[in-house]
């Protein structure tokens, strides 16, 4: 008998390994569990998840509670009854009743190499926090946020540029061909789960909208961390002139001299703002709120910047 997977996800983090599931000849995806469609947008029309949309083109039924732990949520897994239910970045907390349906658990692939950065954004705070590896973790999951039983570890490198999206979208990818080695180990018997050392634990919890502001009194090193690891939600951004304002930009060595962090430079063709460490930032595009974004010097120009102008915290 084939294996039988119900997949349960919702963004494109998810699409990679849904896709190599649903290639393997020798195993079935009878369902997909994904959140509601929702309004999305500034126009507010209602949008599907990817994972639907994915799923419908395979000719795969798909379910939508709005909440999994609901009477219904229960009978659907009752009725379809998995061997191995996948996870990944669904967005709903699974209950224990359910947990113990599938005869082979339910698997999650974890954005962060466990137990480091346990919680709803890890690639996010790993930039933020400028660690420069990270991984991919495959896991039971138990009644915890991400403490359940480790199977499989992948670690990754994070590139000196890369931006949350961009890290997100290459783990995913990443993420596809471990999601299927995992599910043939616990299939054939050859993995064994091995507990999480909980003293070792850091926690990533949902970015709010206070993350993107910026301290100039910081490096410009761990300015640049945050401003790659905010995006693209809620962005980086700072105050001009009582405005919020978002902005991009790289670290460019000991240009800040001795300003005061915050300080805005115009030599030449390029704009820096000085930082806590002496260096400074080289600003490539700015957004004041309601405008659209502009390059830093076409924003210097039109501002008329003084010598002594700063950007708050």
């Amino acid at each position: 008998m084939p294996l039988r997977i119900v997949f349960c996800g919702t963004p494109a983090f998810a699409l990679p390994s849904l896709r190599l599931l649903i290639a393997q000849t020798d195993w079935q995806v009878v369902g997909v569990v994904t959140q509601p469609d929702r309004p999305r947008g500034r126009g507010g029309e209602t949008a599907s998840p990817p994972v639907k949309e994915a799923a419908l083109e395979a000719g795969i039924a798909v379910y939508q509670p709005e909440r999994i732990k609901s009477e219904s949520g229960h009978d659907y897994f009752r009725r379809v009854m998995p061997d191995v239910a996948v996870i990944i970045a669904y967005g709903q907390i699974i209950p224990a009743s359910l947990i113990a349906i599938p005869r082979l658990g339910w698997v999650n692939l974890h954005g962060s190499l466990l137990p480091k950065y346990r919680g709803a954004a890890p690639v996010h705070w790993a930039i933020v926090r400028g660690e420069t590896h990270t991984g991919l973790t495959t896991m039971q999951i138990d009644a915890g946020l991400d403490t359940g039983p480790i199977l499989l570890k992948k670690e990754l490198e994070i590139g000196a540029d890369e931006t949350s999206p961009e890290l997100s979208a290459r783990l995913a990818e990443a993420g596809a061909p471990l999601m299927v080695e995992t599910l043939r180990g616990l299939e054939r018997g050859e993995i064994r789960p091995i507990a999480q050392d909980n003293s070792q634990a850091t926690l990533a919890p949902p970015l709010k909208k206070e993350d993107g502001r910026i301290n100039w009194s910081l490096t410009a090193e761990k300015i640049y961390c945050q401003i790659r690891g905010v995006q693209p939600w809620p962005g980086a951004f700072t105050q001009f002139r009582g405005q919020r304002c978002s902005i991009w930009g790289k670290p460019m060595g000991g240009a800040a001299r001795t300003r005061p962090p915050g300080t805005l430079i115009a030599e030449g063709s390029e704009l820096f703002v000085a930082c806590g460490d002496g260096a400074a930032l080289r600003l490539e595009f700015l957004q004041l709120e309601g405008r659209k974004r502009i390059a830093a010097r076409e924003f210097a120009n039109g501002a008329r910047l003084t010598d002594s102008e700063l950007l708050q915290s």
